[in-house]
Protein backbone atom coordinates (compact mmCIF):
# COMPACT_ATOMS: atom_id res chain seq x y z
CA UNK A 1 0.00 0.00 0.00
CA UNK A 2 2.74 2.12 0.09
CA UNK A 3 3.69 2.72 -3.35
CA UNK A 4 0.14 4.17 -3.76
CA UNK A 5 1.39 7.18 -1.38
CA UNK A 6 3.22 7.91 -3.75
CA UNK A 7 0.82 8.69 -6.25
CA UNK A 8 -1.18 11.02 -3.99
CA UNK A 9 0.77 14.33 -4.42
CA UNK A 10 0.77 17.40 -1.68
CA UNK A 11 -1.67 18.89 -3.86
CA UNK A 12 -4.23 15.98 -3.55
CA UNK A 13 -3.56 16.45 0.14
CA UNK A 14 -4.49 19.95 -0.04
CA UNK A 15 -7.55 19.88 -2.20
CA UNK A 16 -8.17 16.96 0.16
CA UNK A 17 -8.43 18.61 3.35
CA UNK A 18 -9.78 22.07 2.24
CA UNK A 19 -12.82 20.00 0.89
CA UNK A 20 -13.52 18.26 4.45
CA UNK A 21 -13.38 21.60 5.37
CA UNK A 22 -15.35 22.91 3.76
CA UNK A 23 -18.14 20.44 3.87
CA UNK A 24 -17.94 20.40 7.87
CA UNK A 25 -18.18 24.31 7.96
CA UNK A 26 -21.49 23.36 6.02
CA UNK A 27 -21.96 20.97 8.51
CA UNK A 28 -21.94 23.22 10.91
CA UNK A 29 -23.02 26.41 9.67
CA UNK A 30 -26.46 26.74 10.75
CA UNK A 31 -26.11 25.64 14.36
CA UNK A 32 -27.11 28.96 15.57
CA UNK A 33 -30.36 28.35 14.03
CA UNK A 34 -31.40 24.99 16.14
CA UNK A 35 -33.73 25.98 19.09
CA UNK A 36 -36.44 23.22 18.94
CA UNK A 37 -36.68 19.92 18.01
CA UNK A 38 -38.83 20.43 14.86
CA UNK A 39 -35.71 22.78 13.39
CA UNK A 40 -33.39 19.73 14.68
CA UNK A 41 -34.83 16.95 13.18
CA UNK A 42 -37.15 18.85 10.41
CA UNK A 43 -35.84 21.43 9.30
CA UNK A 44 -38.70 23.79 10.39
CA UNK A 45 -40.70 22.08 7.63
CA UNK A 46 -39.54 24.40 5.38
CA UNK A 47 -37.73 22.28 2.60
CA UNK A 48 -38.85 22.79 -1.35
CA UNK A 49 -39.55 20.24 -3.63
CA UNK A 50 -36.22 20.08 -5.79
CA UNK A 51 -33.93 20.34 -2.60
CA UNK A 52 -36.32 17.18 -1.39
CA UNK A 53 -35.42 15.07 -3.98
CA UNK A 54 -31.75 15.50 -4.28
CA UNK A 55 -31.01 15.12 -0.44
CA UNK A 56 -33.51 11.73 -0.61
CA UNK A 57 -31.23 10.59 -4.07
CA UNK A 58 -27.74 12.03 -2.18
CA UNK A 59 -28.86 9.74 1.04
CA UNK A 60 -29.70 6.61 -1.38
CA UNK A 61 -26.89 7.20 -3.65
CA UNK A 62 -23.55 8.54 -1.32
CA UNK A 63 -20.55 7.39 -0.95
CA UNK A 64 -21.09 3.40 -0.76
CA UNK A 65 -22.44 4.02 -4.44
CA UNK A 66 -19.92 5.68 -5.52
CA UNK A 67 -17.92 3.09 -4.67
CA UNK A 68 -20.28 -0.41 -4.66
CA UNK A 69 -21.65 0.34 -8.18
CA UNK A 70 -18.82 1.23 -10.02
CA UNK A 71 -17.51 -2.35 -8.47
CA UNK A 72 -20.16 -4.33 -8.95
CA UNK A 73 -20.04 -3.30 -12.73
CA UNK A 74 -16.47 -3.82 -12.74
CA UNK A 75 -16.29 -7.38 -10.85
CA UNK A 76 -19.87 -9.17 -12.29
CA UNK A 77 -20.78 -6.05 -14.98
CA UNK A 78 -23.62 -3.59 -14.65
CA UNK A 79 -26.97 -5.45 -14.83
CA UNK A 80 -27.51 -4.38 -11.16
CA UNK A 81 -28.64 -1.37 -12.99
CA UNK A 82 -31.99 -2.70 -13.76
CA UNK A 83 -32.62 -2.62 -10.37
CA UNK A 84 -33.74 1.12 -10.62
CA UNK A 85 -36.81 0.08 -12.56
CA UNK A 86 -38.35 -0.95 -9.60
CA UNK A 87 -38.35 2.67 -8.22
CA UNK A 88 -41.46 3.07 -10.91
CA UNK A 89 -43.39 0.87 -8.56
CA UNK A 90 -41.76 1.94 -5.31
CA UNK A 91 -42.12 5.48 -5.75
CA UNK A 92 -45.61 5.69 -6.46
CA UNK A 93 -46.37 3.31 -3.78
CA UNK A 94 -44.79 5.58 -1.30
CA UNK A 95 -45.80 8.79 -2.58
CA UNK A 96 -49.77 7.67 -3.11
CA UNK A 97 -50.26 5.23 -0.26
CA UNK A 98 -47.19 5.91 2.50
CA UNK A 99 -47.25 9.82 2.15
CA UNK A 100 -50.94 10.97 3.13
CA UNK A 101 -50.41 8.69 6.63
CA UNK A 102 -47.20 10.68 7.64
CA UNK A 103 -48.77 13.96 6.90
CA UNK A 104 -51.99 13.74 8.15
CA UNK A 105 -51.30 13.32 11.76
CA UNK A 106 -48.03 15.77 11.49
CA UNK A 107 -45.44 12.60 13.12
CA UNK A 108 -42.13 13.22 13.75
CA UNK A 109 -41.26 9.74 12.87
CA UNK A 110 -42.63 6.96 10.23
CA UNK A 111 -43.39 4.46 13.45
CA UNK A 112 -45.43 6.70 15.26
CA UNK A 113 -48.21 5.50 12.76
CA UNK A 114 -47.80 2.34 13.97
CA UNK A 115 -48.94 2.84 17.52
CA UNK A 116 -52.13 4.85 15.61
CA UNK A 117 -52.96 2.07 14.33
CA UNK A 118 -51.89 -1.05 16.32
CA UNK A 119 -50.23 -0.55 19.72
CA UNK A 120 -47.16 1.26 21.66
CA UNK A 121 -45.25 -1.91 21.73
CA UNK A 122 -45.07 -2.42 17.42
CA UNK A 123 -44.30 0.84 17.64
CA UNK A 124 -41.08 0.51 19.80
CA UNK A 125 -40.47 -3.10 18.16
CA UNK A 126 -40.44 -1.44 14.87
CA UNK A 127 -38.24 1.53 15.48
CA UNK A 128 -35.66 -0.72 17.58
CA UNK A 129 -35.54 -2.74 14.54
CA UNK A 130 -34.77 0.61 12.37
CA UNK A 131 -32.05 1.34 14.66
CA UNK A 132 -30.52 -1.78 14.37
CA UNK A 133 -30.89 -1.86 10.50
CA UNK A 134 -29.76 1.88 10.19
CA UNK A 135 -26.47 1.06 12.52
CA UNK A 136 -25.38 -1.40 10.50
CA UNK A 137 -26.11 0.35 7.13
CA UNK A 138 -24.28 3.33 8.71
CA UNK A 139 -21.25 1.36 9.49
CA UNK A 140 -20.81 0.28 5.45
CA UNK A 141 -20.75 4.09 5.26
CA UNK A 142 -17.86 4.48 7.73
CA UNK A 143 -16.50 1.59 5.98
CA UNK A 144 -16.69 2.80 2.34
CA UNK A 145 -14.31 5.83 2.60
CA UNK A 146 -12.03 4.46 4.66
CA UNK A 147 -11.50 1.14 1.98
CA UNK A 148 -11.09 4.42 -0.69
CA UNK A 149 -8.22 6.43 1.68
CA UNK A 150 -6.53 3.24 2.47
CA UNK A 151 -6.29 2.40 -1.17
CA UNK A 152 -5.64 6.00 -2.35
CA UNK A 153 -2.79 7.11 0.59
CA UNK A 154 -1.71 3.63 2.17
CA UNK A 155 -2.80 4.56 5.25
CA UNK A 156 -4.34 1.67 7.87
CA UNK A 157 -8.13 0.71 7.54
CA UNK A 158 -8.42 0.99 11.31
CA UNK A 159 -7.10 4.94 11.01
CA UNK A 160 -9.68 5.77 8.35
CA UNK A 161 -12.60 4.30 9.98
CA UNK A 162 -11.93 6.26 13.05
CA UNK A 163 -11.23 9.60 11.64
CA UNK A 164 -14.69 9.23 9.63
CA UNK A 165 -16.24 8.30 12.59
CA UNK A 166 -14.81 10.90 14.55
CA UNK A 167 -15.22 13.81 12.41
CA UNK A 168 -18.59 13.08 11.45
CA UNK A 169 -20.00 12.36 14.84
CA UNK A 170 -18.67 15.79 15.75
CA UNK A 171 -20.22 18.20 13.19
CA UNK A 172 -23.53 16.07 13.59
CA UNK A 173 -23.95 16.35 17.16
CA UNK A 174 -24.32 20.20 16.43
CA UNK A 175 -25.60 20.14 13.29
CA UNK A 176 -29.49 19.44 12.22
CA UNK A 177 -31.50 18.58 9.73
CA UNK A 178 -30.76 21.64 7.70
CA UNK A 179 -26.96 21.56 7.71
CA UNK A 180 -27.61 17.48 6.86
CA UNK A 181 -29.77 18.65 3.85
CA UNK A 182 -27.48 21.23 2.00
CA UNK A 183 -24.37 19.10 2.77
CA UNK A 184 -26.45 15.94 0.96
CA UNK A 185 -26.78 18.51 -2.18
CA UNK A 186 -23.15 19.34 -2.04
CA UNK A 187 -22.10 15.93 -2.04
CA UNK A 188 -24.58 14.58 -4.74
CA UNK A 189 -23.21 17.26 -7.13
CA UNK A 190 -19.81 16.59 -6.51
CA UNK A 191 -20.01 12.69 -7.05
CA UNK A 192 -21.76 12.74 -10.37
CA UNK A 193 -19.21 15.42 -11.86
CA UNK A 194 -16.70 13.12 -10.28
CA UNK A 195 -17.75 9.91 -12.22
CA UNK A 196 -18.73 11.53 -15.31
CA UNK A 197 -14.80 12.82 -15.31
CA UNK A 198 -13.69 9.17 -14.44
CA UNK A 199 -15.77 8.01 -17.57
CA UNK A 200 -14.55 10.29 -19.96
CA UNK A 201 -10.85 9.87 -19.57
CA UNK A 202 -11.05 6.31 -19.38
CA UNK A 203 -12.83 5.98 -22.39
CA UNK A 204 -10.08 8.08 -24.04
CA UNK A 205 -8.03 5.56 -23.57
CA UNK A 206 -10.07 2.56 -24.27
CA UNK A 207 -9.33 1.94 -28.37
CA UNK A 208 -12.10 1.63 -30.13
CA UNK A 209 -13.89 3.84 -27.35
CA UNK A 210 -17.77 3.02 -26.12
CA UNK A 211 -17.97 -0.03 -28.86
CA UNK A 212 -15.17 -1.85 -27.66
CA UNK A 213 -15.75 -1.56 -24.10
CA UNK A 214 -19.52 -3.22 -24.91
CA UNK A 215 -17.66 -6.25 -27.04
CA UNK A 216 -15.14 -6.32 -24.04
CA UNK A 217 -18.21 -6.65 -21.80
CA UNK A 218 -19.50 -9.31 -23.93
CA UNK A 219 -16.68 -11.29 -24.22
CA UNK A 220 -15.90 -11.01 -19.95
CA UNK A 221 -19.85 -11.89 -19.48
CA UNK A 222 -20.23 -8.83 -18.32
CA UNK A 223 -23.60 -8.21 -19.94
CA UNK A 224 -25.02 -11.39 -19.71
CA UNK A 225 -28.93 -11.12 -17.69
CA UNK A 226 -30.96 -14.04 -16.64
CA UNK A 227 -34.45 -14.43 -17.20
CA UNK A 228 -33.82 -17.79 -14.58
CA UNK A 229 -37.03 -18.22 -12.00
CA UNK A 230 -34.36 -19.89 -9.50
CA UNK A 231 -34.23 -17.13 -6.80
CA UNK A 232 -30.48 -18.98 -5.78
CA UNK A 233 -29.34 -17.28 -9.34
CA UNK A 234 -27.08 -13.89 -7.98
CA UNK A 235 -29.33 -11.47 -10.28
CA UNK A 236 -31.99 -12.43 -12.40
CA UNK A 237 -34.65 -10.23 -14.08
CA UNK A 238 -37.66 -11.01 -11.72
CA UNK A 239 -35.48 -10.36 -8.46
CA UNK A 240 -34.13 -7.29 -9.86
CA UNK A 241 -37.56 -5.86 -10.81
CA UNK A 242 -40.08 -7.84 -8.22
CA UNK A 243 -38.09 -8.35 -5.33
CA UNK A 244 -35.82 -4.95 -5.35
CA UNK A 245 -39.27 -3.03 -5.36
CA UNK A 246 -39.49 -4.57 -1.91
CA UNK A 247 -35.78 -3.39 -1.39
CA UNK A 248 -36.57 0.42 -2.35
CA UNK A 249 -39.84 0.30 -0.31
CA UNK A 250 -37.79 -0.68 2.40
CA UNK A 251 -35.79 2.74 1.92
CA UNK A 252 -38.42 4.97 0.44
CA UNK A 253 -41.85 4.16 2.83
CA UNK A 254 -40.40 2.89 6.56
CA UNK A 255 -37.03 3.93 6.69
CA UNK A 256 -36.47 7.28 8.93
CA UNK A 257 -33.72 8.73 6.78
CA UNK A 258 -35.71 9.21 4.03
CA UNK A 259 -39.24 9.82 5.79
CA UNK A 260 -37.64 12.21 8.13
CA UNK A 261 -36.52 14.32 4.56
CA UNK A 262 -40.41 13.85 3.18
CA UNK A 263 -41.91 15.40 6.31
CA UNK A 264 -39.25 18.69 6.16
CA UNK A 265 -41.00 19.63 3.36
CA UNK A 266 -43.43 22.56 3.13
CA UNK A 267 -46.00 20.06 2.25
CA UNK A 268 -47.84 16.68 1.24
CA UNK A 269 -47.72 17.83 -2.38
CA UNK A 270 -44.35 19.25 -2.05
CA UNK A 271 -42.59 16.23 -0.64
CA UNK A 272 -44.44 14.31 -3.50
CA UNK A 273 -43.52 16.64 -5.94
CA UNK A 274 -39.92 15.94 -4.69
CA UNK A 275 -40.09 11.78 -5.13
CA UNK A 276 -41.43 12.03 -8.52
CA UNK A 277 -38.19 14.47 -9.37
CA UNK A 278 -35.97 12.06 -7.62
CA UNK A 279 -37.47 9.34 -9.31
CA UNK A 280 -36.59 11.14 -13.12
CA UNK A 281 -33.21 11.91 -11.51
CA UNK A 282 -32.41 8.39 -10.49
CA UNK A 283 -32.06 6.89 -13.71
CA UNK A 284 -28.99 9.10 -15.22
CA UNK A 285 -27.61 9.60 -12.01
CA UNK A 286 -26.92 5.58 -11.49
CA UNK A 287 -26.87 4.63 -15.42
CA UNK A 288 -23.00 6.64 -14.94
CA UNK A 289 -22.49 4.93 -11.37
CA UNK A 290 -23.01 1.46 -13.00
CA UNK A 291 -21.59 2.29 -16.20
CA UNK A 292 -18.34 3.52 -14.70
CA UNK A 293 -17.47 -0.46 -13.54
CA UNK A 294 -18.44 -1.78 -17.35
CA UNK A 295 -15.32 0.93 -18.49
CA UNK A 296 -13.12 0.70 -15.82
CA UNK A 297 -13.45 -3.14 -16.55
CA UNK A 298 -12.88 -2.48 -20.31
CA UNK A 299 -9.87 -0.30 -19.63
CA UNK A 300 -8.24 -2.73 -17.68
CA UNK A 301 -8.65 -5.08 -20.06
CA UNK A 302 -6.20 -3.25 -22.43
CA UNK A 303 -3.88 -2.08 -19.75
CA UNK A 304 -3.86 -4.86 -17.05
CA UNK A 305 -6.12 -5.89 -14.35
CA UNK A 306 -4.85 -5.00 -10.80
CA UNK A 307 -7.05 -7.55 -9.41
CA UNK A 308 -5.84 -10.24 -11.21
CA UNK A 309 -1.71 -9.04 -10.59
CA UNK A 310 -2.60 -8.73 -6.87
CA UNK A 311 -2.26 -4.89 -6.85
CA UNK A 312 -5.39 -4.79 -4.91
CA UNK A 313 -7.13 -6.95 -2.86
CA UNK A 314 -10.85 -6.44 -3.87
CA UNK A 315 -13.30 -5.48 -6.53
CA UNK A 316 -14.65 -2.54 -4.13
CA UNK A 317 -11.10 -0.96 -4.18
CA UNK A 318 -11.10 -0.46 -8.45
CA UNK A 319 -12.62 2.82 -8.32
CA UNK A 320 -10.02 4.66 -6.17
CA UNK A 321 -6.81 2.65 -7.40
CA UNK A 322 -8.24 4.19 -11.35
CA UNK A 323 -8.44 7.79 -9.53
CA UNK A 324 -5.02 8.13 -7.47
CA UNK A 325 -3.02 6.12 -10.50
CA UNK A 326 -4.81 7.76 -13.64
CA UNK A 327 -5.87 10.65 -12.94
CA UNK A 328 -3.73 14.42 -13.15
CA UNK A 329 -2.46 15.37 -9.14
CA UNK A 330 -5.01 17.13 -7.68
CA UNK A 331 -8.33 15.76 -9.23
CA UNK A 332 -7.67 11.95 -6.74
CA UNK A 333 -7.51 14.32 -3.91
CA UNK A 334 -10.79 16.26 -5.01
CA UNK A 335 -12.71 12.63 -5.43
CA UNK A 336 -11.23 10.96 -2.68
CA UNK A 337 -12.46 13.84 -0.66
CA UNK A 338 -15.97 13.75 -2.00
CA UNK A 339 -16.34 9.98 -0.92
CA UNK A 340 -15.16 10.75 2.41
CA UNK A 341 -17.03 13.25 2.74
CA UNK A 342 -20.51 11.85 0.51
CA UNK A 343 -20.28 9.39 2.94
CA UNK A 344 -20.03 11.58 6.00
CA UNK A 345 -23.18 13.76 4.67
CA UNK A 346 -25.04 9.98 5.07
CA UNK A 347 -23.76 8.97 7.92
CA UNK A 348 -25.03 12.37 9.64
CA UNK A 349 -27.99 12.21 8.22
CA UNK A 350 -28.53 8.84 9.55
CA UNK A 351 -27.51 9.35 12.85
CA UNK A 352 -29.52 12.05 12.85
CA UNK A 353 -32.83 9.91 11.91
CA UNK A 354 -31.46 7.57 14.55
CA UNK A 355 -31.40 10.38 17.55
CA UNK A 356 -35.05 11.25 16.28
CA UNK A 357 -36.47 7.69 16.62
CA UNK A 358 -34.54 7.14 19.47
CA UNK A 359 -36.08 10.55 21.34
CA UNK A 360 -39.49 10.69 19.65
CA UNK A 361 -40.46 6.56 19.69
CA UNK A 362 -38.68 6.09 22.74
CA UNK A 363 -37.55 8.93 25.61
CA UNK A 364 -40.62 11.31 24.85
CA UNK A 365 -43.04 8.07 24.79
CA UNK A 366 -41.83 6.07 27.22
CA UNK A 367 -40.23 8.30 30.05
CA UNK A 368 -42.88 11.55 29.84
CA UNK A 369 -41.40 14.78 31.41
CA UNK A 370 -43.90 17.64 30.68
CA UNK A 371 -41.51 19.98 32.63
CA UNK A 372 -38.92 18.95 30.57
CA UNK A 373 -37.89 22.14 28.08
CA UNK A 374 -37.14 22.40 24.32
CA UNK A 375 -33.67 23.46 25.51
CA UNK A 376 -32.91 20.07 27.40
CA UNK A 377 -34.40 18.19 25.10
CA UNK A 378 -32.04 19.33 22.13
CA UNK A 379 -29.29 18.93 24.58
CA UNK A 380 -30.33 14.78 25.11
CA UNK A 381 -30.65 14.59 21.23
CA UNK A 382 -27.02 15.47 21.03
CA UNK A 383 -26.10 13.32 23.81
CA UNK A 384 -27.54 10.63 21.40
CA UNK A 385 -26.10 11.50 18.57
CA UNK A 386 -23.18 11.29 20.16
CA UNK A 387 -23.42 8.05 21.03
CA UNK A 388 -24.78 6.30 18.40
CA UNK A 389 -21.61 8.24 15.87
CA UNK A 390 -19.48 5.77 18.60
CA UNK A 391 -21.62 3.02 17.84
CA UNK A 392 -21.19 3.11 14.39
CA UNK A 393 -17.32 3.30 14.17
CA UNK A 394 -17.67 0.01 16.60
CA UNK A 395 -19.23 -1.92 13.95
CA UNK A 396 -17.70 -0.27 10.96
CA UNK A 397 -14.75 -2.96 11.53
CA UNK A 398 -17.06 -5.82 11.33
CA UNK A 399 -18.79 -4.53 7.22
CA UNK A 400 -15.96 -6.46 5.33
CA UNK A 401 -17.43 -9.26 6.82
CA UNK A 402 -20.43 -9.22 4.75
CA UNK A 403 -19.35 -9.64 0.96
CA UNK A 404 -18.99 -6.59 -1.03
CA UNK A 405 -20.56 -3.55 -0.52
CA UNK A 406 -23.37 -3.59 -2.42
CA UNK A 407 -23.87 -7.05 -0.90
CA UNK A 408 -23.48 -6.36 2.29
CA UNK A 409 -25.58 -2.88 2.08
CA UNK A 410 -28.85 -5.08 0.34
CA UNK A 411 -28.31 -7.96 2.68
CA UNK A 412 -28.61 -5.38 5.72
CA UNK A 413 -32.02 -3.86 3.92
CA UNK A 414 -34.03 -6.41 3.29
CA UNK A 415 -32.96 -8.74 6.50
CA UNK A 416 -34.79 -6.30 8.64
CA UNK A 417 -36.45 -3.97 6.46
CA UNK A 418 -38.81 -6.29 4.52
CA UNK A 419 -40.83 -7.64 7.89
CA UNK A 420 -41.04 -3.59 8.24
CA UNK A 421 -42.82 -2.95 5.20
CA UNK A 422 -44.55 -5.21 5.91
CA UNK A 423 -45.97 -4.06 8.72
CA UNK A 424 -46.55 -0.97 7.25
CA UNK A 425 -48.20 -2.44 4.50
CA UNK A 426 -50.36 -4.79 6.57
CA UNK A 427 -51.54 -1.70 8.84
CA UNK A 428 -52.84 0.81 5.76
CA UNK A 429 -54.24 -2.19 3.71
CA UNK A 430 -56.06 -4.46 6.23
CA UNK A 431 -58.72 -3.50 8.03
CA UNK A 432 -59.18 -6.57 9.91
CA UNK A 433 -55.48 -7.27 10.98
CA UNK A 434 -55.27 -6.50 14.53
CA UNK A 435 -52.25 -5.69 16.89
CA UNK A 436 -51.91 -9.06 17.52
CA UNK A 437 -51.60 -10.29 14.83
CA UNK A 438 -49.85 -7.83 13.61
CA UNK A 439 -47.13 -8.68 16.19
CA UNK A 440 -47.12 -12.20 15.72
CA UNK A 441 -46.66 -11.94 11.65
CA UNK A 442 -43.93 -9.16 11.97
CA UNK A 443 -42.16 -11.85 13.88
CA UNK A 444 -42.82 -14.96 11.64
CA UNK A 445 -41.75 -12.50 9.13
CA UNK A 446 -38.14 -11.67 10.68
CA UNK A 447 -37.80 -15.40 11.47
CA UNK A 448 -38.37 -16.33 7.64
CA UNK A 449 -35.85 -13.86 6.22
CA UNK A 450 -32.64 -14.41 9.00
CA UNK A 451 -33.50 -17.82 7.63
CA UNK A 452 -33.15 -17.35 4.22
CA UNK A 453 -30.32 -15.39 4.66
CA UNK A 454 -27.90 -18.05 6.84
CA UNK A 455 -29.73 -21.11 5.89
CA UNK A 456 -30.62 -21.02 2.43
CA UNK A 457 -28.81 -19.91 -1.08
CA UNK A 458 -31.45 -17.59 -2.31
CA UNK A 459 -30.04 -14.44 -3.94
CA UNK A 460 -30.31 -11.47 -1.71
CA UNK A 461 -32.81 -9.15 -4.02
CA UNK A 462 -35.40 -11.32 -2.50
CA UNK A 463 -34.81 -10.80 0.99
CA UNK A 464 -37.16 -8.05 1.67
CA UNK A 465 -39.90 -9.15 -0.51
CA UNK A 466 -39.82 -12.59 1.89
CA UNK A 467 -39.68 -10.54 4.99
CA UNK A 468 -42.74 -8.84 3.33
CA UNK A 469 -44.91 -11.37 2.79
CA UNK A 470 -44.69 -13.54 5.38
CA UNK A 471 -45.43 -10.75 7.66
CA UNK A 472 -48.61 -9.64 5.98
CA UNK A 473 -50.30 -13.16 5.28
CA UNK A 474 -49.42 -14.87 8.93
CA UNK A 475 -50.62 -10.99 10.27
CA UNK A 476 -54.04 -11.20 8.19
CA UNK A 477 -54.26 -15.17 9.54
CA UNK A 478 -53.90 -14.63 12.89
CA UNK A 479 -56.34 -11.56 13.50
CA UNK A 480 -58.77 -13.68 11.53
CA UNK A 481 -59.04 -15.20 15.33
CA UNK A 482 -59.40 -12.29 17.35
CA UNK A 483 -62.20 -10.03 17.61
CA UNK A 484 -62.19 -6.82 14.85
CA UNK A 485 -61.01 -3.70 15.55
CA UNK A 486 -63.27 -0.42 15.61
CA UNK A 487 -63.81 0.64 12.42
CA UNK A 488 -63.96 4.15 13.59
CA UNK A 489 -61.22 4.36 15.04
CA UNK A 490 -59.26 3.79 12.05
CA UNK A 491 -60.43 6.91 10.15
CA UNK A 492 -57.05 8.54 8.37
CA UNK A 493 -55.00 5.31 9.20
CA UNK A 494 -56.74 2.75 6.61
CA UNK A 495 -56.40 3.13 3.27
CA UNK A 496 -60.80 2.28 2.94
CA UNK A 497 -61.00 5.00 5.65
CA UNK A 498 -58.31 6.98 4.83
CA UNK A 499 -60.08 10.52 5.47
CA UNK A 500 -58.91 11.54 8.72
CA UNK A 501 -61.47 12.44 11.41
CA UNK A 502 -62.25 16.13 11.81
CA UNK A 503 -60.13 18.14 14.66
CA UNK A 504 -62.07 19.18 17.39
Amino acid sequence: MTQLSEHFSALDWAVFVAYLLATVAIGTLFIKGQRDLNEYFLAGRNIGSVIIAMTVLAALFSGISFLAAPSEGYANGPIFYLVNLAFFVATPVTALVFLPFYYNSRFFTAYQYLEERFSVQLRTLASASFIVRVLLWLAAATYAPALALEQATGMPLWFTILCTGVLTTIYTTFGGMRAVIWTDVMQLLVLVGGQVTIVVIALSRVPGGMAQVIELGKQGGRLDLSFSPDPTVRLTLWGLLIGASFMHLVQMATDQVSVQRYLSARSLKVAQRGLWMKLLMTMPVTAVFYGTGLVLYAFYQVHGDPLVAGRIQKADQILPYFVVNELPHGIPGLFIAAIYAASMSTISAGINSLTSASLVDFYQRLWRRPDLSEKNQLNIARWLTFTYGTLVIALAFLVQRLGTLLEATNKIIGLIGGPLVGLFLLGILVRRATARGALIGWLAGLAMTIWICFGTRISFTWYAMSGCLTTMSIGYLVSLFDRAPDLKKQAGLVWANRKPPPRP
